[in-house]
């Protein structure tokens, strides 16, 4: 039986607070950037609508995705507190958004004279950085195959839906970004995914994945069973 994973408000119910910050909001269209690596930062964003795709580009133009992040999700954040600051990741829309600007020196002050936002939101960095740790952890020391396992994985708990014969991943993804995801090739992650499909543990119809045997994948990667809340692709 699949177990949702709480909203963001939900679990950091206090960060509802920042949408009082708000200085204004502005639109994104798909494939558009948000912000870039280098760019000077003096915001960081609420997204309110959509999905913001949260990446690193390698020297040797490699991607490699970090998170999605939907609707009440932070972006921006490791700007904060630092002088001269410059965002040191890429933020790209994977659909037309809608997000909310706060100031990043509005948010400061704001931390200094409210305790609780600012043990909130020190809360939700914690669990944002145990969630990091953990994908490159399964991406070191489990390899290619096991970093596409647990991004399926990661997948149900984010965006899955129960389905008559599975769990139906109710997001469109191409094989690119599932290897953007992983560190690897598409011809890696096209080769990987024709063999769980012919084992029928998924299939995949029109860009969506459903998993049909989500036990094989946790078997194949000794998945530790750790909370929903650190095993999410957010």
């Amino acid at each position: 039986m699949l177990t949702k994973n709480k909203s963001f408000y939900e679990t950091y119910e206090t960060l509802k607070e920042l949408i009082n910050l708000i200085d204004h909001t502005v639109k994104v269209e798909k494939e558009c950037f948000l912000f870039q690596e280098g760019m000077s930062a003096k915001e960081i964003y609420i997204v309110r609508s959509g999905k913001i795709l949260v990446s690193k580009v390698a020297a040797d133009g490699k991607e490699l995705t970090m998170r999605i992040c939907g609707k009440d999700e932070i972006v921006g954040e490791l700007t904060l507190f630092t002088d001269d600051a410059r965002y040191i990741l890429n933020a790209k829309a994977m659909e037309h958004c809608e997000v909310g600007v706060i100031k990043k020196d509005v948010l400061e002050e704001e931390f200094l004279h409210n305790n609780q936002l600012a043990f909130e939101f020190m809360k939700w960095m914690s669990d944002h950085f145990r969630r990091t740790q953990t994908k490159f952890r399964d991406l070191i020391l489990i390899g290619k195959k096991g970093a596409l396992y647990t991004t399926l994985i990661r997948m149900t708990n984010s965006y899955g839906v129960p389905s008559s014969n599975g769990i139906l991943i109710d997001m469109h993804l191409t094989n690119q970004t599932l290897a953007n995801f992983c560190g690897t090739t598409r011809e890696s992650v096209n080769r990987m995914l024709s063999e769980l499909k012919k084992n029928k543990i998924i299939s995949i119809a029109r860009g969506r994945i459903t998993i049909h045997d989500l036990e094989y994948l946790k078997a194949e990667v000794n998945c530790e069973g750790c909370p929903i809340k650190y095993c999410t692709i957010e």
